[in-house]
Parts: C-alpha cells; sequence; structure tokens
C-alpha cells in the first residue's frame, strides 16, 4: 500500500533579492497578497492535501516566518480582552493544532538541491511534498498539491508540477520531455535546467511544486554543481529518473511568478477581486478608475483608448 504524503519541504531560505529593498530585512515569502504572506497560502495549499508536517528549510533573516507560524501570547490576550472573536478566530487558523512545524537551517545558499537535502532526517525516509512559495497557485475546486497528491497515491510515482511556457520562457525553467501516460500526465524521459529554446526539449516547465520518494536524497548527495554553480534540484531529479519511474503532471489552475514584480502584483489584483471582504468595493474602484483613465486618455491624445488593465482584472470586473 503506497505511503500517505503527510511532510511538506518549504525552501525558504533564499535572499529575495528582485524585491530589494522590501526584502532587505524582511523575508520575500512574507511579502502579502492581500492579507495574507505568501508562504501562508503555501501551507495552506499543503493542509489541503492532508499534509500535517511543515518543514520549513531557512537562512539567517528569516525569523519572521517562525513567529508567523508560532503562537502569539500577547496579541490574543489583547484581542480576547476586546472581544474581537473574528480576528482571534483568524490568528488561529494560522496553523491548525494538527499541524506541526519545523525549522532547518540552510547555511550557505548551495542551490534548491542542497536546500532539500537539508530536510533529509526531517523526512525520515518517507515520500514528501515540495512547495515553493514563489509560485502561488490557484484552482477554485482543488488545490494544485491536491491534485499532485492524488495522482501520487494512484500511480506511487514522484511526481512533478508542469505548465505549458512560452518557447522563449525556457531559460528560466527546468523543461521536461515525456510521453503521455494519462491525461494531463507524462511518464517523464528527461529534464533540462534552462535550456536555450532550441535546446528545450518541449514547452512543458517545472513549476514549484513536487512530491517525491525518499530516494531523491541518495541523488542530490552525489551530484555535481550545475547551473549558476548550485547543486540543481532538476540535476538530481535527472539522476533519479535513472533509477525510477518519474511523472510530470500539468496541473489544473492558475499560476502566479510571485518572486516576480509583474507576477505578484497580477496576483494582488486577482486574489483581490475574489476576495469577500473588499473584492466588490476593489472592482467598483477598478472599474471607475479605468472608466477615468481611459477618458483622461482619449482627451489627451485624440486616439482610441487604451486598456490599462490586465485582461484577467478586466474579466473580474465583469
Amino acid at each position: 500500500m503506497q505511503r500517505p504524503v503527510t511532510k511538506a519541504v518549504f525552501p525558504v531560505a533564499g535572499l529575495g533579492t528582485r524585491f530589494l529593498p522590501a526584502t532587505k530585512a524582511s523575508p520575500k515569502e512574507m511579502l502579502p497578497v492581500v492579507d495574507k504572506p505568501l508562504i501562508q497560502y503555501a501551507v495552506e495549499e499543503a493542509i489541503s492535501a492532508g499534509i500535517t508536517e511543515m518543514i520549513f528549510v531557512t537562512g539567517r533573516n528569516k525569523r519572521a516566518i517562525e513567529d508567523h507560524f508560532d503562537k502569539a501570547y500577547e496579541l490574543e490576550a489583547e484581542l480576547e480582552a476586546k472581544n474581537k472573536q473574528a480576528l482571534l478566530e483568524v490568528i488561529h487558523s494560522i496553523k491548525p493544532d494538527n499541524v506541526e512545524c519545523f525549522y532547518v537551517r540552510q547555511a550557505e545558499p548551495l542551490g534548491l538541491g542542497h536546500a532539500v537535502l537539508c530536510a533529509e532526517r526531517m523526512v525520515n525516509n518517507k515520500p514528501f511534498a515540495i512547495i515553493l512559495a514563489d509560485d502561488l497557485l490557484y484552482h477554485e475546486q482543488k488545490p494544485v498539491m491536491r491534485q499532485m497528491v492524488d495522482v501520487f497515491s494512484q500511480y506511487g510515482r514522484s511526481v512533478i508540477g508542469v505548465e505549458q511556457i512560452a518557447p522563449e520562457e525556457s531559460r528560466s525553467y527546468g523543461v521536461v520531455a515525456g510521453t503521455p501516460l494519462d491525461e494531463r500526465l507524462l511518464k517523464l524521459h528527461g529534464i533540462v535546467e534552462k535550456p536555450a529554446p532550441e535546446d528545450a526539449p518541449s514547452d512543458l516547465g517545472v513549476v514549484g511544486r513536487y512530491v517525491l520518494t525518499p530516494s531523491i536524497f541518495d541523488h542530490l548527495r552525489t551530484i555535481q554543481p550545475g547551473a549558476g554553480g548550485e547543486l540543481q534540484l532538476t540535476d538530481g531529479i535527472a539522476s533519479l529518473l535513472r533509477d525510477e519511474i518519474i511523472t510530470a503532471y500539468q496541473f489544473e489552475g492558475k499560476r502566479y511568478d510571485c518572486g516576480s514584480k509583474l507576477g505578484y502584483l497580477e496576483a494582488t489584483v486577482e486574489f483581490a477581486l475574489r476576495h469577500p471582504e473588499v473584492g466588490a468595493q476593489f472592482r467598483d474602484f477598478l472599474r471607475q478608475h479605468h472608466g477615468s483613465q481611459t477618458g483622461q486618455r482619449q482627451s489627451d491624445s485624440g486616439n482610441e483608448p487604451n486598456t490599462i488593465l490586465p485582461l484577467q482584472a478586466s474579466a473580474w470586473m465583469g
């Protein structure tokens, strides 16, 4: 019988240089999308998949992540004294009682593969998930990690999350090659880290979601530094592929690359439009702003109005 996936590794030791100066003293994973930090969305996705042990691979200046999932006695006492029960429930929901958090330090920034290797003892020879909080994934009915754990449970093979990418984007992704195994599922033949477009084996790029067997650690210990002089998880997976069947799953849902400023802004707008508290008012604001800006541009240029909102936001506005 296939062992259940109860552990998730969150590599959160990165410096977040693309968001400086905001990340100079605060972890990039604590950047908020509306009213929750990125790392909380990632943990909630893991919880939705039945995962109860969260393993954070941290670095310097990452204490805020630990504090976020820790108990805040003073804050809770203050909210209790003022009878702010709704806010108390929000605080308590950050980490349900059945969820445990563990932390291990990555002493040097030696790559994603090395970060995962740092969690080996805590994984304790069990299948586990890897979630990169930079990739904020959304599906209304079934969160992506739930989809991937279900695939793992059905096939008993490591699963890598992939999505279709533009050819010119290949230098930013691990790119996979494979043959169809089932709907949205490939049997992996190869994986290449950040290939040139002409060398990319397909148009499917790896995103920050994995469910792996513990055998990956044997391979991460033996690989050599790859792209960027770092130990690449992609290279470890390519090595594991020589010993095990690995699947690539084209997940259902939308990905926001919150490691980039544009992706982060897109996520902020679209999650705000979905938000039960502020969504309607924010939609009205965007609609009014869109109208006033369009009128101003027509007045200034005498040309046809320019669309100033992303297509997705325009669709949400109705």
